[in-house]
């Protein structure tokens, strides 16, 4: 069991990281649909903040012994989730990147090759 002061710390914490993921949003430092994934982790923090018995079923029934154990297997689980959809983003954003390089030089060689013909 979390006790009263941790789970308050925790909380604020998590109230915390909101105000940092939604003052990113304002700023424009995240698009809205990747900030749908930090907003997604965040909720499944405070589930488990305010509700830290549904943590120890969950380990309970995956099989695992320790809490601590479960909670670095989840974490661990987590995060390459989160890895695995930011390096899909950097893929994407790879794709666009490669394709706007091609059309640009496309585009320079009509530019000189009409600038060519005026001379």
């Amino acid at each position: 069991m979390i006790g009263g002061t941790l789970r308050a710390s925790l909380i604020i914490g998590v109230l915390i990281y909101f105000v940092i993921i939604l003052k990113f949003l304002k700023d424009k430092s995240l698009s809205l649909k990747y900030t749908l994934l930090w907003i997604f982790s965040g909720v499944v923090m405070g589930i488990f903040v305010i509700f830290p018995e549904l943590l120890s079923r969950i380990i309970g029934i995956v099989g695992i012994q320790s809490n601590m154990n479960g909670l670095f297997v989840f974490g661990i689980a987590f995060l390459m989730m989160i890895m695995m959809s930011i390096t899909s983003i950097v893929s994407r954003q790879n794709k666009k990147i490669r394709t706007l390089i091609q059309e640009n030089a496309i585009l320079e060689k009509r530019i000189r090759e009409l600038e060519q013909k005026e001379i």
